[in-house]
C-alpha cells in the first residue's frame, strides 16, 4: 500500500509514498479540517521535514516538485494531494 502525490493545481503525480513516509507528513504538517486532503508544501517545509528526519525518498520526492536548484529558481510552494493506494 501507500499514497500516490499529486499537485493539486495541475493534477499531475508528483509520486508515491509509503504509508510510513505518509504518516510521517501527517504528523509533521498541520491539517485544515478533518477532510482536509492537501499540504502546501515549499522550500521551508522540506527543510523542516529535514530536520525532523524525514526519509531521503520523502525529501527528494517534495524536492523534485517544488524545484530545489536554488531558492532563486525554486517555486514559491504548491499544493499537494494525495490518494490512497
Amino acid at each position: 500500500m501507500g499514497y500516490k502525490l499529486f499537485n493539486r493545481e495541475t493534477n499531475q503525480l508528483i509520486g508515491s509514498i509509503t504509508d510510513q513516509d505518509f504518516k510521517f507528513l501527517e504528523d509533521a504538517l498541520e491539517e485544515e479540517s478533518s477532510d482536509d486532503n492537501d499540504y502546501y508544501i515549499d522550500l521551508s517545509t522540506i527543510l523542516l521535514l529535514e530536520n525532523a528526519g524525514a526519509s531521503h525518498y520523502l525529501l527528494s520526492t517534495l524536492k523534485a516538485a517544488v524545484g530545489e536548484d536554488s531558492e532563486e529558481e525554486a517555486s514559491e510552494g504548491i499544493d499537494v494531494r494525495w490518494e490512497k493506494v
